[in-house]
């Protein structure tokens, strides 16, 4: 069983509770620039496997190049993939995807407004608690380099984020 969602990441800070000594407020510095990163995530529960595409946009064509990436891993198995109801995940460029090369691959929708049952938003959390929150990144290179890089710790070190799949399992 593997869950799916996508995120953005942008570039300006994005401010966090943190520690600081008292009377000295943190301060950080920010462009006024508001690249964002997007990025398509899928977490296999069971053998903590976890992959990322980066994408310049959320839609159906980018989603089904997603989709083609993740069953090219599990191919021939039958995947059952637990996602959200965003619009593009039901457009007719996914359904055809799917009628064509997706015999093994079961699209299992989500109820709406519910991102609590999907456990690629604790990956996000956890991402934005370790790479972005509080940070500055005078260009967008250095998110996407921070972003790559806290996604490859994941990828080489998935115990890291095994306690926030433990409600799932």
């Amino acid at each position: 069983m593997i869950f799916e969602d996508e995120a953005s990441f942008r570039q300006d800070p994005t401010l966090h509770q943190t520690w600081a000594r008292k009377g000295c407020q943190p301060l950080i510095p920010t462009t006024g620039q508001r690249h964002t990163q997007k990025i398509f995530g899928a977490i296999d529960l069971y053998d903590t496997r976890f992959f990322y595409h980066q994408d310049s946009v959320f839609n159906a064509q980018t989603y089904v190049h997603f989709l083609e990436r993740l069953a090219a891993s599990y191919e021939p198995r039958t995947v059952y993939l637990v996602h959200d109801n965003a619009a593009y995940h039901k457009a007719p460029e996914v359904r055809q995807w799917l009628h064509e090369r997706g015999h093994h691959f079961h699209l299992c929708p989500l109820p709406p407004y519910s991102p609590e049952f999907n456990a690629v938003e604790r990956i996000w959390h956890h991402v934005r608690l370790k790479a972005t929150h509080n940070r500055y990144f005078g260009t967008e290179q250095e998110l996407k380099e921070t972003l790559h890089s806290t996604f490859r710790s994941i990828q080489r070190s998935p115990e890291q984020i095994t306690g926030y799949l433990q409600p799932f399992l």
